[in-house]
């Protein structure tokens, strides 16, 4: 009998908080130079719950395959049991010997182990202040604050830097890109005068339902051991969770 009532008093606890699992959130993205040259693709699967009617992210696994391949050539993992702006990661790109690894020890610090493709490691100790976003966080970000967005005010938060072992200021604000053709257009830049100066914004592209459909910038794919790809990545989404993306 217990092994019959456990998996109902599990089901009414959900529906007694809201919460009940969702379908897996599928997508699959074509980076491509600003001249159309294919460099790779990217397969991500979301698996996650629905919350008070929104979806809710727990596991987000991406493969990073060469045009027509079905092996990857690199992967990453990524786990949102903390908050969905600050997930877990670990990354691997082997034909460059790298790793990244990030993880949280404690309620105020963020851990970073890097392998770089020389074979030296770095570890950071990096202490959470603020309102501080890790990796893909940034989605959720843009999801979080999408009617803000919509109604063009922009959002300031902190994104890490993980290879610099630092957390630094960028916003998040509304953007017209004339590459883009999405329902929302952002753009993520940073606020410091000198990193103006060195990084590019990044710009990304949602449709209605709050899927990105476009990231136009810097990636964590490499080129050679001292530059990552400039891409725009085109995704289309192949199957979305039972509940909503956005608010």
């Amino acid at each position: 009998m217990k092994t019959m009532r456990t998996p109902v008093l599990a089901m009414l606890l959900l529906a007694a908080t809201g919460t009940s699992y969702g379908k897996t959130f599928q997508f699959a993205g074509e980076a491509r130079t600003p001249g159309g040259e294919v460099l790779y693709t990217e397969h991500h699967e979301v698996g996650g719950e629905c919350t008070q009617g929104r979806f809710r992210p727990l596991d987000h696994r991406v493969e990073y395959r060469e045009p027509g391949q079905n092996e990857a050539f690199a992967d990453k993992v990524l786990r949102y049991q903390r908050s969905p702006l600050q997930p877990e990661v670990n990354f691997n790109q082997p034909r460059f010997d790298e790793s990244l690894r990030i993880s949280y020890p404690g309620d105020d610090l963020i851990e970073v182990d890097w392998q770089m493709p020389s074979g030296e490691t770095r570890a950071f100790n990096v202490p959470l202040e603020g309102r501080a976003v890790v990796d893909a966080g940034f989605d959720n970000l843009v999801r979080r604050n999408w009617s803000a967005l919509q109604e063009g005010r922009s959002v300031k938060f902190r994104f890490l830097g993980p290879t610099r072992g630092e957390l630094y200021g960028f916003i998040l604000e509304p953007s017209d890109h004339p590459d883009l053709k999405a329902h929302l257009e952002v753009a993520i830049r940073p606020t410091g005068m000198l990193l103006r100066f060195l990084v590019d914004p990044i710009q990304l592209g949602y449709n209605s339902q709050g899927a990105l459909t476009h990231y136009l910038g810097l990636t964590n794919i490499r080129k050679n051991t001292d530059t990552n790809y400039q891409a725009h990545i085109r995704y289309n989404i192949a199957s979305y969770p039972e509940c909503e993306l956005t608010p």
